[in-house]
């Protein structure tokens, strides 16, 4: 339960200035050929979602036929095995493809399903309550936390569970940044910088890590390749460039991530 919201200013303050770092200059974002922070539907399945804390946590709040919200869903890996004790699935994205994506794999499990089209907290007024709240990998992608946070709860009639990678996912990038673009890259924020915007709100979540495999850790080698140039705002030419580059990076541990799951109760 939250208690009496404290001065949030610094942690979401931070929260914000920190991952305005992240911007790509201009000069850069007008050679890129495509969008650079698109995410192929094939590397972000539901069926290859790994199943862990955030569906264990939120499946003890949903009760039996209850409703599950996916904020930033994609192909539903947060809310896709809730589905047998779910009756209604609701997802939103901002990508048609990822929501597309969505239906179907609702469909396969025949549970029932609506998708809402665009960017959270901004769609957030049309968008019904729900039992339980689940949002997987988005923080890192909203400068306003705390209206995330509170827009969040405001929804959830029993729990909000949200998974964060333990540091930003373009962190382990820094190094090909610099490298391709001679550009220095921020470290943060983190998932220890999301817990004090929401120890700064009031609230006391239930907090659990997991390290399990990557969600690209079963992608063929082109698509890993595609996705990171892609990120990294470059040509498909420079394709050959990428994997060697990435072949430098890699090591122990490269193939797993850890993961930091909140939960907490409106």
């Amino acid at each position: 339960m939250a208690g009496a919201r404290g001065d949030h200013r610094d942690a979401a303050g931070r929260w914000a200035r920190t991952l305005a770092q992240w911007t790509i200059p201009d000069a850069i974002l007008a050679v890129a050929p495509e969008n650079p922070w698109g995410f192929p539907p094939a590397l972000f399945d539901s069926r290859d979602a790994p199943v862990g804390a955030l569906h264990r946590l939120a499946a003890a709040a949903l009760p039996d036929g209850g409703t599950v919200l996916d904020v930033g869903c994609g192909g539903g890996a947060a809310s896709m095995p809730l589905a047998g004790r779910a009756a209604h699935l609701t997802g939103v994205d901002r990508s048609p493809t990822m929501l597309a994506s969505f239906a179907r794999a609702a469909e396969q499990r025949g549970v029932g399903h609506t998708e809402v089209r665009g960017e959270w907290p901004a769609v957030a007024g049309d968008v019904p309550p729900a039992d339980v709240v689940v949002c997987r990998n988005v923080a890192y992608n909203v400068p306003g936390v705390v209206e995330l946070v509170t827009s969040l709860t405001d929804h959830a009639a029993g729990q909000v569970v949200v998974e964060l990678t333990e540091e930003h996912p373009s962190v382990t990038l820094a190094p090909l940044w610099m490298a391709f673009w001679g550009l220095e890259r921020p470290r943060g924020p983190t998932a220890g910088d999301f817990a004090e915007v929401l120890d700064d709100l009031g609230y006391r979540p239930v907090v659990e890590r997991e390290t399990r495999p990557a969600s690209k850790a079963n992608a063929s080698a082109d698509q890993v390749v595609a996705f990171v140039r892609r990120r990294l705002c470059l040509d498909p030419s420079r394709d050959p460039e990428v994997a060697a580059a990435l072949a430098g990076l890699h090591g122990p541990g490269q193939d797993v991530v850890t993961s930091v799951v909140f939960a907490w109760s409106p």
